[in-house]
């Protein structure tokens, strides 16, 4: 059973900069893209940013473009999302989800296997 689990969020100073972590389990990590979406309080889930199974295949939100960067380890089964100059608006559940296959648009409805969620609080 492939299991999700984030790791790395917690309360930030506007400015600052975090890396979020996401282990996949249960299956051979490299056949999986995996992708990051976050939902702010009254709002819909948001794609943040996505990577292939391989890592040459990337995409960037808007939102983040420029201050995100997505990577990952296939031998240690781990991706990562590192943002920087985060402000008010990056304040959200940040989610982690898997899916077997192609590399397909980053879109939440593509993803079968989904991560409980790591909070991240950007406040001074």
């Amino acid at each position: 059973q492939v299991q999700v689990v984030e790791s790395g969020g917690g309360l930030v100073q506007p400015g600052g900069s975090l890396r979020l972590s996401c282990t996949v389990s249960g299956s051979t990590f490299g056949d999986y893209s995996v992708g990051w979406f976050r939902q702010a309080p009254g709002q819909d889930r948001d794609r943040v940013a996505c990577i292939s199974g391989d890592g040459f295949g990337t995409y960037y939100s808007s939102s983040v473009e420029g201050r995100g960067t997505i990577s990952r380890d296939n031998a240690k089964n781990t991706m990562f999302l590192r943002l920087t100059n985060l402000n008010s608006e990056d304040t959200a559940t940040y989610y982690c989800a898997a899916r077997k296959g192609w590399f397909l648009p980053c879109a939440a409805d593509n993803y079968d296997y989904w991560g409980q969620g790591t909070q991240v609080t950007v406040s001074s």
